[in-house]
């Protein structure tokens, strides 16, 4: 195995999950700032006009009118009124908008700046606004109107306050809240970068633990990964097994093949080689020793190519459909042997793997029993929570209990079985072996041989 770097793997699963918790987070902080400066303002505004609202009281309150439609106003208790450009000025307005008083504070004020806080107010009405004056800047006001009854006329009473003090106020609240957002970003990128390093670990002892097998220092995962990565280290471990198991497979194959082909070819030479024409029971000798060869290289194919495929590639494949094929064509194969068939076959048997396994494997074991029976074949399948069980029976002469221990062993040689039978079988073992399967070779109750399979259920 070698290891290959993609090119085109541009950010790592950390640098993704880094780069959308930050765009995330920055658009949360953003969305966040903005929300508490909109609610932090609106609340600055309405203190501001509740402020204005108590000081036209406080003026209403002690204000005294003349004879003359003017009004004696004496000391407020805000102290800022008699302060000359304090930031906060009163003023009342008669109902022609003429200047009738006006605070101590406000004697620098330009008449035209209070143009627009001089216009009538229907009595009993408080309005609020704001305006542009000259020399204090921007102004906040609230303007009352009023009826007096003793001077037969309306009245507005205004109050403005400077805009600068709640400026400065907002400004400073702006600067604290970006810089503790600020700071609460970075805090939350580096826990959050630290969380992800800490979760990404098994990954990256997966990774690590990979590279020691590749490398050969390793035979396989461990099994202390989190629940969330047992099934893939599982899998994995599978697949190496699998891939393991493959080459030891094909070098094994190659052996069986070079030491099963020595003796075909070897008699096969020994009849060319003789100084004579070759007669009739030559060339019987040459084409059974080359059907041997095809027999043999046959039989290693499916042995390199069928046996011991990876787990993990398998699917449900339902078994009565497949058994009612294989008879079928039997019944076709062996008609003049009237073969009497029982077939019993659970509606649930499901087999977990290749389909073309099950095909090999009950089609030469089902060939077997038609092949050797007498008259009658049983055939029956069940399938628990935990694994298949297929009996096939048969009526036939049986095998011998001093012979099942050769039927039943692995890794015979293919030119030990012999010619015409021993093929199908030893696929057949070979399948069973690599689903982690078992093979029992019994006597009958039908007086012949029973084969009785146990696959593991997946």
């Amino acid at each position: 195995m070698s290891r290959q770097t993609n090119p085109q793997t541009k950010y790592s699963l950390q640098q993704r999950l880094v780069l959308a918790f930050g765009i995330l987070l920055m658009l949360f902080l953003g969305l966040t700032g903005l929300v508490l400066n909109r609610a932090f303002q609106e609340s600055i505004a309405a203190s501001v006009e509740e402020r204005l609202q108590l000081q036209i009281y406080a003026v209403l309150g002690v204000a005294e009118p003349d004879t003359d439609a003017t009004f004696f106003v004496p000391d407020l208790e805000e102290a800022r009124f008699s302060q000359i450009d304090s930031g906060l000025y009163a003023f009342i307005f008669d109902q022609y908008a003429n200047e009738v008083w006006r605070s101590p504070s406000a004697v620098n004020m330009d008449p035209m700046d209070l143009y627009v806080t001089a216009q009538n107010i229907t009595p009993g009405q408080m309005a609020y606004g704001s305006t542009q004056t000259e020399e204090q800047g921007p102004m906040s006001f609230a303007s009352y109107g009023t009826y007096w009854s003793g001077l037969e006329q309306e009245f507005s009473f205004v109050v403005m306050e400077s805009v600068a003090p709640t400026a400065a106020e907002i400004n400073e609240f702006q600067s604290n809240l970006w810089l503790w957002l600020g700071g609460l970003a970075v805090f939350l990128s580096l826990a959050q970068f630290a969380l992800l390093r800490w979760g990404m670990m098994p990954l990256k002892r997966l990774a690590q633990d990979l590279a020691e097998i590749e490398a050969g220092n390793k035979e396989q995962l461990g099994e202390d990964y989190p629940s969330e990565l047992h099934n893939l280290s599982h899998n994995m471990n599978m697949l190496i097994q699998s891939e393991r198991q493959r080459q030891s497979r094909y070098r094994t194959t190659l052996g069986d093949l070079a030491h099963s082909l020595k003796t075909p070819l070897a008699v096969i030479s020994g009849v060319v080689q003789q100084d004579r024409k070759l007669d009739k029971k030559d060339m019987l000798d040459v084409s059974e020793q080359v059907d041997r060869m095809n027999q043999i290289v046959s039989y290693q194919l499916n042995r390199a190519t069928k046996s011991g495929q990876s787990k993990m590639l398998i699917t449900p494949v339902s078994i009565n459909p497949v058994v009612k094929k294989i008879c079928a064509a039997l019944d076709k194969v062996y008609l003049d042997k009237k073969v009497k068939l029982e077939v019993s076959v659970s509606a649930q048997a499901t087999f977990y793997g290749e389909a073309s396994d099950l095909t090999e494997l009950l089609g030469n074991l089902l060939d077997n029993a038609y092949k050797y029976c007498h008259q009658q074949v049983k055939i029956q399948i069940l399938d628990t929570n935990k694994s298949v069980q297929i009996v096939i029976e048969d009526d036939g002469a049986g095998i011998a209990e001093q012979d099942r221990h050769w039927v039943l062993e692995r890794g015979a040689r293919a030119d030990t079985r012999e010619s015409g039978q021993g093929i199908g079988l030893a696929v057949v073992l070979d399948i069973i072996s690599s689903y982690g399967g078992e093979l029992k070779v019994e006597s009958s109750a039908l007086g012949g041989a029973s084969l009785r399979v146990s696959l593991k259920s997946t």
